[in-house]
């Protein structure tokens, strides 16, 4: 048997990242915090987490912290069941999830569920080609991701697509063409692009589908945040890409053009989450189902 106690620091330390964090957090010494995850790599008989600067679990405290998400969804599904829903605790979900997602479709589509459910969303935002690292080391319970292929114990279930479209200034795209009116990969990538992060590689997908080309180097602007990222757009900072469903919202905002109209990005998202899911899981999993259902295009009819 597992001691829920020890459990609990291992997960603390994990989410903190260091054991004078995590003591904070469960209002315990460090000591204590210590000793009690120092107690339960003994029963297991190997390291749960690699203490540095910032302690990360092994693969095993992977493991760990996946089934401690999972018997924590459980017990508060219990207890709703024993209660009646009477004095209903609030519970965390914790998901990871691209930013353009969680702003476009994913917020409106579970907000109703995460209040009427009592949900605290505890969102991470990565890059769709990097949440799953975060499912895979038991930091949250899904994710909204690229990657097709299930990991062991999980679902991938095909949500939509998201179709980009590279936006600039009429006078920004203007000089990425000749005067004849040809976009040209020279002139185009005289002229700074608008990225979101460095894990963002959308812009070079882009050049690849459309201008066959690989390894361009050209200036960059990194702007993590979506609105900072369209406004920086806006002002004529560079080129960028973006949501399609973002651009037909733009009502009212200053005007963005097609640098090259009709070449378009469409990227296929998976919800990945637990095979065997607790009740709550399986709410919000339905949830985002039908969210994406909703605001993405059907996979079949994208391309």
């Amino acid at each position: 048997m597992l001691d829920a106690r020890q459990l609990q620091a291992l997960a603390a330390v994990v989410e903190h990242g260091s054991f004078t964090a995590a003591a904070q957090a469960l209002a315990l010494t460090v000591a204590a915090v210590s000793l009690r995850v120092k107690a339960l790599e003994a029963q297991l008989g190997q390291r749960l987490v690699v203490r540095g600067k910032t302690v990360r679990a092994t693969p095993a405290g992977q493991a760990l912290l996946a089934h401690v998400k999972q018997v924590q969804l459980m017990e508060a599904d219990l207890l709703e069941r024993l209660t009646g829903g009477a004095g209903q605790r609030w519970q965390s979900v914790p998901v990871a999830i691209n930013a353009d997602s969680a702003a476009a479709w994913f917020l409106p589509g579970v907000a109703p569920l995460l209040a009427r459910q009592r949900l605290l969303l505890d969102l991470t935002i990565d890059d769709q080609d990097h949440t799953h690292e975060l499912l895979k080391n038991g930091s949250v319970i899904g994710c909204v991701t690229t990657r097709a292929d299930a990991m062991r114990g999980c679902v991938a279930e095909p949500l939509g697509v998201m179709r980009y479209r590279c936006v600039a200034t009429p006078a920004l795209a203007a000089r990425a063409r000749t005067p004849q009116g040809r976009v040209t990969p020279h002139r185009l990538l005289a002229l700074p692009a608008v990225i979101f992060n460095r894990k963002d590689a959308l812009q070079d997908v882009w050049l690849a589908q459309h201008f066959g080309l690989r390894g361009a180097r050209y200036p960059r602007h990194f702007m993590p945040a979506v609105d900072a990222f369209e406004r920086a757009i806006e002002l004529g900072l560079g080129w960028g890409m973006v949501p399609e469903m973002h651009l037909q919202a733009r009502a009212g905002r200053p005007q963005l053009t097609e640098v090259l109209p009709g070449a378009v990005v469409d990227v296929a998202l998976y919800w990945q989450h637990w095979e065997r899911e607790p009740p709550t899981a399986q709410r919000l999993t339905r949830a985002i189902r039908d969210a994406a259902r909703a605001a993405l295009q059907p996979m079949s009819a994208a391309g």
